[in-house]
């Protein structure tokens, strides 16, 4: 039977595109499989923190829960629906993170880009020209027909270029899920910042009231005698020291809420975040802390490093294949004129490397080198972590005890200003006396809201740094987009 040469092409084809998946299947993929790292053998970040905090409990001092890992919404620990509405807000509105799941979408065509290499290509062709035929005559020559090619992947080298490439995918997934910890993180600072320093200035308008109040009383008691000019230079002295300390917490005050419109994805001019105060949050009763081997599976930073591990073996594989024979497919159809003769071909051609100067075994052994590299940036970015999550179980158990201390100051300021103004009802001290011991109250109870301040920071940053998903955040930003 005579077969046409179109009905030749569709056949060949036809071949090709079912027969891809079975030959791809059945031939083999060189290079290394790659498996995931082991994760840290570890079950502690800092032993003689965890000992302190794990004790018993006490109150103001946070304590850790072990084991138990930090939800998606963690600033939920806080308690604070304030915070939690304007979380919300953030994650929809970021543009870091609108970059972020841009380059998801550019990853995932990147991997659909390359799976193309897998099928059948087909394309159209088309010449066309002036052809000299002798004694001086000239022809129109032309030529237009579809062609198909097959490369048959006998070694793996595409399915390891898409390997490579679900990778980096995957890559950009985990650097959404850094940058989401990153804003939220970010977010729960500067409302805590701009809470600490509404808390701060409130404290410090009460203590320079009091230095006015003591500055009247000593140049009172100048004007009759009782003090001298000194003690009201003094007196003017200490005003003027302590006014000194509210610029720069209105600046941390301005400089949080700004921050905040930022990551709203907001101007400052043009969005006003809520203002917070340190009621508006509550310490956790318990701190989660998973193990070492889980935040390996958990921290972000981490398995970015192992899908560029991950993309650095399946280079391996590509570079192998480069070694070896390629088999390729092509056929192809066209009309030819003038006289519209129908001209068509199949062919197959096997290509293997004999002589390339060395380039193709380089190529491979700087693969190896790529992974080794990889590999060890791996195991650097789990010790640094660790590093990170062990550094603020330290910050932890000091600020428990700096809360401790500047209680306890509190509380013997507190008891000093009554016994103060007990004696000053009863004769027995002077208002001056009084006053002092207000302005030593209230130095005491800056020095508590600043404790405190670092145990809420240090909360929030803990959580940060166990890692975890965004798939709640994405979840809400679809939602934001399909409205």
């Amino acid at each position: 039977m005579k077969l046409s040469g179109s009905t030749l092409l569709r056949r060949v084809a036809r071949t090709a595109l079912f027969a891809a998946p079975a030959l791809l299947l059945s031939a083999c993929m060189v290079g290394p499989d790659f498996s995931r790292p082991a994760a840290p053998a570890s079950r502690h970040y800092d032993l003689q923190a965890e000992r302190s905090l794990a004790a018993g409990r006490v109150d103001g001092a946070l304590h850790i829960a072990p084991d138990r890992a930090p939800t998606d919404d963690w600033w939920a620990v806080f308690g604070s629906p304030k915070l939690d509405q304007l979380m919300r807000q953030a994650v929809a509105g970021n543009l870091d993170l609108d970059a972020a799941d841009a380059t998801i979408a550019q990853a995932n065509e990147a991997v659909a880009a390359a799976g193309g290499a897998l099928w059948p290509q087909v394309d159209v062709a088309a010449q066309d020209g002036r052809q000299h035929a002798g004694r001086g005559s000239t022809a129109t020559r032309y030529a237009i027909g579809p062609q198909v090619s097959f490369d048959f992947d006998l070694f793996g080298g595409n399915r390891r270029r898409i390997e490579a490439q679900a990778a980096l995918a995957e890559l950009q997934r985990h650097r959404f899920d850094a940058a989401y910890l990153t804003v939220t993180g970010d977010v729960a600072r500067q409302a805590i910042l701009l809470a600490s320093a509404r808390a701060q200035m409130d404290a410090l308008d009460e203590l320079l009231a009091d230095d006015r109040r003591n500055l009247e009383l000593v140049r009172s008691a100048e004007r009759y005698g009782s003090a001298t000019q000194v003690d009201v230079a003094l007196a003017q002295s200490q005003l003027a020291q302590d006014e000194t300390l509210l610029p720069p917490l209105a600046q941390q005050r301005d400089t949080a809420r700004h921050a905040l419109s930022v990551l709203a994805g907001k101007g400052p001019a043009d969005w006003t975040p809520p203002d917070f105060a340190l009621s508006d949050f509550v310490l956790p009763a318990d701190l989660p802390l998973t193990l070492p081997s889980e935040l390996a599976r958990r921290r972000p930073d981490i398995l970015e490093a192992e899908a560029e591990l991950h993309a650095a073996s399946a280079a391996i594989g590509v570079a192998t294949a480069d070694l070896y024979p390629h088999l390729q497919l092509s056929a192809s159809l066209s009309r030819a004129g003038p006289g519209a003769a129908t001209l068509w071909g199949v062919a197959g051609a096997l290509t293997a490397p004999i002589f390339h100067g060395g380039t193709l075994k380089a190529n491979r052994r700087g693969a190896v080198d790529a992974y080794q590299a990889s590999f060890a940036i791996y195991r650097q970015t789990v010790i640094r972590s660790l590093g990170q999550v062990a550094d603020l179980l330290q910050a932890i158990h000091h600020d428990n005890e700096e809360y401790s201390a500047q209680q306890r100051a509190l509380d013997a300021a507190g008891t000093g200003l009554r016994m103060s103004q007990a004696g000053y009802r009863a004769g027995e001290t002077g208002l001056l006396q009084v006053l002092d011991a207000q302005r030593a109250y209230q130095r005491a109870r800056i020095g508590q809201l600043r404790a405190k301040t670092a145990q809420y920071l240090d909360t929030a940053q803990l959580s940060v740094a166990l890692g975890g998903h965004s798939d709640s955040a994405l979840a809400r930003r679809m939602a934001r987009d399909n409205e």
